[in-house]
């Protein structure tokens, strides 16, 4: 990470940081009610994978959720708050390649996301063994992963979003309704066969069945096939965002 790089990273850190109440606590505050309200009213209703008990099968799924919305609000929110009030500029203004821009911003919306995430995991520690979690190495792989996709459609979302309502639209009309249908309070086993089907379209519940496969070794699909999914996802979206931002698209017009 070169210097410019780095100063635009811990430029977005600082910005989130300064209202962490907002960013961190409160995420971590509605995770841990989901978990107090779901696991009570579902526990030995809801199905769940073998000998998994419902509310610690809410855990992974609920600290996913809270990374994937946190890495892309980080993102979002800073760039259109940029481009409103005109400081855009002066990122613009800077010898800084697209690709910089593209590090800058997707680093921080990853620390915000494994901030949250860590902050849910830690309030919810008493659901679950920690000390026995089955593969540690895919949990942090699909961490990363899914917060850098996320912190990419920020990006994306910010760019093409020229108003706080355009981008209130991405998030509540794609973003929310992705993560919601990704099996983050259910097994997709659970479903009909055509929303079985139609859940396998999700690029958001690969993320989460991956996670969760870290914490118990059982998941919906195979880990590697999520884990290739979410790369292939990844790739495609940061090519495209790393194209609008060599155009300049919305950002110098």
């Amino acid at each position: 990470m070169t210097y410019a790089t780095w100063t635009l990273f811990l430029k977005e850190i600082r910005r989130f940081w300064k209202v962490g109440v907002q960013t961190v606590a409160a995420p971590v505050m509605t995770a841990f009610l989901y978990l107090l309200i779901f696991g009570h009213a579902l526990s030995g209703r809801a199905p769940s994978p073998a000998g998994v008990e419902y509310t610690a099968f809410l855990v992974p799924g609920l600290i996913m959720m809270s990374v994937l919305q946190n890495a892309f609000a980080n993102a979002s929110s800073s760039l259109i708050q940029s481009k409103v009030m005109g400081s855009v500029v002066f990122l613009l203004l800077t010898p800084l390649r697209p690709i910089q821009i593209f590090v800058g911003y997707v680093s921080a919306a990853v620390v915000r996301g494994i901030a949250v995430g860590l902050g849910v995991l830690l309030s919810t520690m008493w659901f679950v063994n920690i000390s026995g979690l089955a593969h540690w190495g895919w949990m942090l792989t699909f961490l990363v992963l899914g917060a850098a996709l996320l912190g990419t459609l920020g990006l994306l979302a910010g760019i093409w979003a020229e108003k706080f309502d355009q981008l209130a639209t991405f998030q509540n009309f794609i973003i929310m309704p992705a993560t919601f249908l990704s099996g983050v309070f259910y097994s997709i086993h659970s479903l009909p066969s055509f929303w079985q089907k139609a859940t396998h379209l999700n690029p958001f519940f690969y993320m989460i069945d991956g996670f969760r496969y870290g914490f118990f070794g059982v998941s919906d699909v195979s880990p590697w096939l999520s884990l290739s999914i979410v790369l292939l996802a990844l790739v495609v979206v940061s090519a495209m965002v790393m194209g609008l931002l060599a155009r300049g698209y919305k950002l110098r017009y």
